[in-house]
């Protein structure tokens, strides 16, 4: 595994971390009968981390103010954004629990893992350079750490237990976009030598590779988050230097492409892999509802996120001392240049999970 914990970081990304309410209610969704579900284990980058990269020597963070301005009367975890974040979101439709903490939080406890956790970096990508560029965890980091937990877990309550949880537990993967906006958009280590279709093509072949590595630990229902519209989030808006702020069509045509192969590969994937569920979780469309007709789900802001000017703020640029950070991010979609509030994550989770994720049973 790298070495995350002291390697040099050389450049800049967005991130997530936690606190712990063990949380057994009702699930939000109705299951089929006799389904238990004892685990949810996320893979991922900055939408899903709850605060991995608190402890990783990286510039990809945000713990401090104001993000989680709205998290337990104002806790900077760590997340992303102003409150809870997808994979939260998640673990509580599944009734699991309410908070879905960072493996690599300091004062995770026994209890914690046996009913999931995310390995999710900020800033990481299906493509192998993007963590590398910004000294966040790979893929192939986060299933370094998957090991480490399953030892821990054999640990405490046996391998049989283990199994169950690895093999009946529910994987959300969701990544990606990162490798479209920051690494083949916004730098020139990708660009020049690939266009758009060889591109998404290189991620879709890391993408293959890491799923079948997880179902080689054992993973057997397995989500995967498409990519969103990434082509309207604030920053691009920016970095696109269209006047009137519209959305990247590149950027967004790249989102689009590769999810098209990436469905075609979960396909694959189900027939090649006795088992195996890969469902598909599609947040490319609600993403452009969203943005598209924001008043229709309560929303004011589009095309600037509430932090600061709203135009580039993420991570490091997003502090206490941003001039102009909004007082109520319920009216935003975005909480900074990049990440959703909590207002807009607690819409689209539903639009793209509630349907599909019976599929996984």
């Amino acid at each position: 595994m790298m070495n995350f914990l002291t390697q040099k970081q050389t450049s800049f990304f967005p991130v997530i971390i936690v606190t712990f309410i063990i949380y057994h209610s009702a699930a939000a969704l109705t299951l089929p009968k006799n389904v238990t579900i004892p685990a949810v284990i996320v893979w991922g980058d900055s939408i899903v981390d709850p605060g991995n990269n608190n402890v990783v020597n990286t510039i990809v963070k945000c713990n401090f103010e104001p993000y989680g301005m709205d998290y337990n009367g104002g806790e900077p975890t760590g997340r992303f954004s102003n409150g809870r974040v997808p994979s939260d979101l998640i673990a509580e439709e599944l009734g699991i629990k309410k908070i879905l903490p960072a493996y690599l939080d300091p004062n995770l406890q026994t209890e914690d893992l046996l009913t999931g956790v995310s390995f999710a970096s900020g800033g990481s990508g299906y493509d192998p350079l993007t963590p590398k560029i910004v000294n966040v965890l790979s893929l192939s980091d986060q299933i370094e750490l998957f090991k480490e937990y399953k030892s821990k877990i054999d640990a405490a309550v046996g391998v049989e237990r283990r199994n169950i949880i690895v093999s009946k537990g529910i994987h959300i993967v969701c990544i990606g976009s990162d490798d479209i906006a920051n690494t083949y958009l916004s730098t020139p280590f990708r660009s020049p030598h690939y266009d758009i279709p060889a591109y998404t093509d290189l991620l879709a072949s890391s993408a293959s590779k890491f799923f079948q590595a997880l179902y080689g630990q054992g993973a057997r229902k397995i989500g995967v988050v498409g990519i969103p519209a990434i082509g309207c989030v604030p920053s691009q808006r920016t970095l696109s230097g269209d006047i009137k702020r519209g959305c990247s069509a590149k950027a967004n045509k790249a989102a689009s492409l590769f999810n098209t192969k990436l469905i075609a590969l979960l396909e694959s994937l189900n027939k090649k892999l006795p088992q195996a569920k890969f469902v598909y979780f599609d947040i490319y469309n609600p993403s452009v509802s969203l943005i598209q007709n924001p008043s229709k789900y309560g929303f004011e802001v589009v095309n600037k996120g509430c932090c600061g000017t709203g135009n580039i703020e993420v991570s490091i640029l997003c502090t206490r001392f941003s001039l102009g950070t909004c007082s109520d991010p319920s009216k935003y979609i975005f909480w900074d240049s990049y990440h959703p509030t909590e207002k807009a994550y607690e819409t689209l989770v539903p639009m793209a999970f509630d349907k599909e994720i019976q599929k996984l049973f």
